[in-house]
């Protein structure tokens, strides 16, 4: 019996997960046991409220462009399921939802929360006798989802992150013998050095900057610090320096964390750059610039890695293809099989290997004095920030229909 398809996208958007959308609304055309493919208004958020956009109504023009829009076009959102035990009502209205729509394909497009989202609703559609295909497709800036080799996402920022950094490089060389001498780029990265790390692909263009890169994963020593930065001025004239917003000090606290939490319960970050700068004004008397990449890192279609968008549609079509395959609980996860030249196929991974874990930074990656990364990381970033794309027409995005379908049910009392 054909079946409706429900997909939603979580967490922080980037420039390539409309990519995973349009491909896994264009594969599900394929294939008749599919009938339409309805998206969530504002993530999971739009199944629970019975907000479903019927992207049948969409036009095709539409629908390819999503490959080169960023952000989410359907609306994401950062809304945690509790576990089965604390919030069963939670996981019944899905099904609900699901059951009135003829729904029995869920994609959901996110990170290791969505993850964990994505295989309780696949344990949950099994203790409530609901045939329901649960695929998660891969999507985060931070790439630290286990097993993948990198997350679609994460190579545009990373490019991003690296011309950045020998911009703002060029810029403070032909300012340093009068002016600022030091310039600090703030990028995400909670507890992860991922993207701090991939500047280092910027050391190969002059001027040979970031001299210092501060990683999660290593912690802050002030002192230590404070000496490579006038050690790096005296030799150079100037110091260009990349900080995760996620660095701690020697109690494991992050450096600028404020009191407020998201909604996944995660400390807001976010200040690292100016405690830095004002550290080096007040201790070594140093005139800096900072700057926060913020979500002009992620967001950056027009400098996004070709790479990473065809990571990002072909795990969207997977997905489609996994579930047709009757495959739950599964992502299709990024294998390189070969660097020179680089080559990547998709396979397919359990959910229970990937909910909830976090994948550091190699040891193997950082450099002996914890400011910089070593050849072998080199190796792994490079390919993933490759090719350049080609945006049809110009930069101006088109307003989708995103006609809703008629809801069928009470509504969803979110006090509960």
């Amino acid at each position: 019996m054909k079946k409706n398809a429900f997909y939603a996208q979580s967490g922080g958007v980037t420039s390539v997960i409309n990519a995973s959308a349009s491909a896994v609304i264009i594969e599900s055309k394929k294939y008749p046991e599919i009938g339409k493919v309805y998206a969530g208004k504002n993530g999971i958020l739009g199944a629970l409220r019975e907000e479903l956009i019927d992207t049948s109504k969409e036009t095709k023009r539409f629908i390819e462009d999503l490959k080169f829009r960023p952000g989410g076009a359907f609306g994401s959102c950062r809304y945690k399921l509790k576990g089965i035990d604390e919030n069963l009502k939670e996981y019944q209205r899905l099904i609900e939802v699901f059951k009135a729509h003829n729904i029995g394909y869920f994609f959901y497009n996110g990170g290791n929360d969505s993850a964990d989202t994505a295989l309780k609703v696949s344990q949950i559609s099994n203790k409530l006798n609901y045939p329901l295909q649960c695929i998660a497709i891969p999507k985060t800036v931070d790439n630290d989802l286990a097993i993948t080799d990198c997350c679609p996402g994460f190579g545009s920022v990373a490019k991003y992150v690296v011309t950045s950094t020998i911009e703002a490089a060029l810029d403070v060389e032909s300012m340093s013998e009068s002016s600022t001498k030091v310039f600090i780029l703030e990028v995400m990265g909670r507890h992860t050095g991922w993207i701090a790390g991939s500047s280092i692909l910027a050391k190969e263009s002059h001027p040979g900057a970031p001299h210092i890169i501060l990683l999660p994963e290593i912690k802050f020593n002030q002192q230590k610090f404070l000496k490579k930065v006038k050690e790096t001025v005296v030799k150079n004239g100037f110091c260009v320096i990349v900080a995760s917003e996620g660095i701690k000090n020697s109690k494991g606290k992050f450096i600028a964390e404020s009191s407020m939490k998201d909604a996944f319960g995660h400390n807001q970050l976010g200040g690292v750059a100016p405690m830095l700068g004002d550290l080096i004004n007040q201790k070594l008397k140093l005139k800096n610039h900072w700057a926060v990449a913020d979500y002009l890192q992620r967001s950056a279609t027009h400098i996004s890695s070709d790479v990473d968008r065809k990571h990002a549609y072909e795990v969207g079509k997977k997905a489609v293809q996994y579930a047709l395959k009757g495959m739950n609980g599964t992502m299709p996860i990024i294998k390189r099989t070969n660097n020179h030249p680089y080559r990547w196929k998709v396979v397919p991974a359990s959910l229970t290997k990937i909910a909830n874990v976090e994948k550091k930074l190699p040891s193997s990656f950082v450099s002996k004095d914890g400011f910089g990364l070593t050849n072998k990381a080199k190796v792994y970033f490079k390919p993933l920030i490759g090719g350049k794309i080609s945006i049809p027409n110009k930069i101006i995005y088109q307003s989708g229909k995103m006609q809703m379908v008629p809801k069928k049910l009470k509504p969803w009392n979110e006090s509960v």
